[in-house]
């Protein structure tokens, strides 16, 4: 064997892919023509060069270790695309190894599948919806696949062709001339833009895309807890892709619509209920609408305004967990405004009763001047 490839690298025979890569990177930046342009330099970097085709290459390594030299007139990867000196050294090789792509191994024809879009709808729930869950009905515009031509974007009888340009490889080689020696480029097929198939006869329903346009109407099942802006995602139930390519997902976002009497704080329900100043203070029995239907609570006597009566576990469900929030009732003291001439006197008697009749007043600190007002606003939040 005229010439020894690894010997010609400065790597051992039992050397990784990677190993030669940085050898040939090494060399080939020290014997560059455009660094070193005389003659015998240039003869030495196409012997680096066409060594690292050899070895780069796991089917010529097999062949050069088992003796055959893949350039050798008659070898079994002689002849043809013309490189350096005839070898046939592909230019692409050249540029991975200044660059650090991936040397070796064919380019492969993209696949005229793709996955589809995800598409992101909003769905509208009242309060106990969010709460409690439901099965809801939702429709909207997707792509789906074709049924005249079952994806595959043809006319009936009709299927894709193997590119006559490129062959199925999804690009095309060209081979220039230049001073480093007749030098092979490849490209991606103008006539199959690198898919390697054309279609000749395209459906007539979904123009060759393998896919129309339709609204569809899907049943999706809506968990318990979900509150405003909740999103889910369902894996797969999206677009479906071109040439009946896999779908994309689906996102629901949740948009919760305001109640007339709770406000949903958290996993928590908050409400108000307004008492005149008698049940107050002589105490009663309410009937509180909630969310899982009409509550009693017992308003004990002298209750002030503001106060918070807590039902336990009549909130929303916890989303993805067991158990659920507060019913919280903040209680409003009503003072009534107008009173007739029996009521009045009622009233004064009460209060000369209570010793309330020139009342003294109740004064506390949290009241002061504007900055200290304003303090306290911005210290509540």
């Amino acid at each position: 064997m005229a010439r020894d490839y690894y010997e010609i690298l400065g790597v051992r025979r039992d050397a990784t892919q990677d190993e030669i890569k940085k050898a040939y990177r090494r060399l080939a930046r020290e014997l560059h023509p455009d660094v070193n342009p005389n003659p015998e330099t240039q003869e030495r970097f196409k012997e680096v060069a066409q060594a690292y085709e050899v070895l780069s290459n796991p089917e010529k390594r097999r062949m050069f270790d088992m003796g055959v030299d893949p350039f050798a007139r008659g070898g079994a990867a002689g002849g043809g695309a013309g490189g350096f000196g005839g070898a046939g050294f592909p230019f692409d090789d050249l540029m991975n190894a200044f660059f650090g792509g991936a040397a070796g191994g064919p380019r492969t024809a993209r696949e005229r599948m793709r996955r589809g879009r995800s598409i992101k709808v909003r769905v509208e729930l009242d309060l106990a919806e969010t709460a409690f869950g439901v099965t809801k009905d939702i429709t909207f515009p997707t792509a789906v696949v074709c049924d005249t031509c079952q994806g595959e974007g043809t006319a009936r009888g009709s299927h894709p062709e193997t590119c006559d340009m490129c062959g199925g490889r999804g690009e095309v080689s060209q081979v220039t001339r230049s001073f480093l020696g007749q030098v092979m480029t490849t490209r991606p097929c103008p006539q199959c833009a690198g898919q390697g198939t054309v279609i000749r006869n395209p459906c007539p329903d979904c123009a060759g895309e393998g896919r129309v346009r339709e609204r569809v109407t899907r049943k999706v099942q809506i968990p318990a807890g979900v509150e405003d802006g909740t999103q889910i995602q369902l894996a797969g139930e999206g677009e479906v892709g071109p040439n009946g390519g896999p779908r994309g997902d689906i996102f629901l976002e949740i948009v919760q619509r305001p109640h007339p009497i709770f406000e949903r704080r958290g996993d928590d329900l908050h409400c108000t209920v307004t008492v005149p100043m008698t049940a107050a203070a002589l105490g009663a029995s309410l009937t509180i609408d909630t969310l899982d239907g009409p509550e009693e609570i017992d308003l004990r006597p002298g209750t002030n305004s503001g106060q918070i009566i807590t039902l336990e576990s009549k909130g929303c469900h916890h989303l993805n967990a067991a158990g659920r929030g507060d019913l919280l009732i903040h209680v409003t003291v009503e003072t009534p405004s107008r009173l007739d001439e029996e009521q009045e006197a009622l009233l004064r008697k009460l209060a000369e009763l209570r010793g309330e009749d020139r009342p003294p007043g109740k004064f506390s600190p949290g009241h002061g001047n504007l900055f200290s007002r304003i303090r306290d606003a911005f210290g509540a939040r």
